[in-house]
């Protein structure tokens, strides 16, 4: 297997990635039975030297399902029939989580709510009061 190329400064070497392949479900006729297309790749992320660490963090809070306990990440793929195919598709999917990790986190600006966001909440607020005391007949005798 060759080295994962994510962008022209980051290439994960194919040491680091641990590829299994089985046999998938769903269509695919009697090759289902015979062919392992099915492919599967784990990357332990905290072994890996490539990325630096702020990118890291980022990748396993965007992770999810994927990240396991021993902090790899594994992708799976088998939504095509033949492995190279699968291989290929669970590059993409790497390559996709790392670039949109290595993207900069936007600082968030306050800003406070415009005078007309205000008096439509205002409004807003006045006549739902207005329908909820006009609900019943306000005596409470029982």
């Amino acid at each position: 297997m060759e080295d994962l190329m994510i962008s022209e400064h980051v290439i994960i070497p194919a040491s680091e990635l641990a590829v299994a392949v089985a046999r998938s479900s769903g269509p695919g006729g009697q090759n289902v039975n015979k062919v392992n297309s099915k492919v599967s790749i784990h990357w332990h992320l905290q072994n890996s030297s490539v990325l630096p660490d702020p990118v890291k963090q980022r990748l396993i809070a965007s992770a999810g399902s994927r990240l396991c306990q021993d902090g790899s990440i594994q992708v799976t793929s088998q939504e095509y029939r033949d492995q190279p195919a699968n291989l290929r598709s669970c590059h993409d999917k790497i390559r996709r989580m790392i670039l949109e990790a290595m993207k900069p986190v936007k600082k968030r600006r306050l800003t406070k709510p415009s005078r007309a966001s205000q008096h439509r909440r205002m409004d807003e607020k006045r006549l739902n009061s207005d329908k909820k005391a006009s609900r019943g007949n306000g005596s409470w005798d029982g």
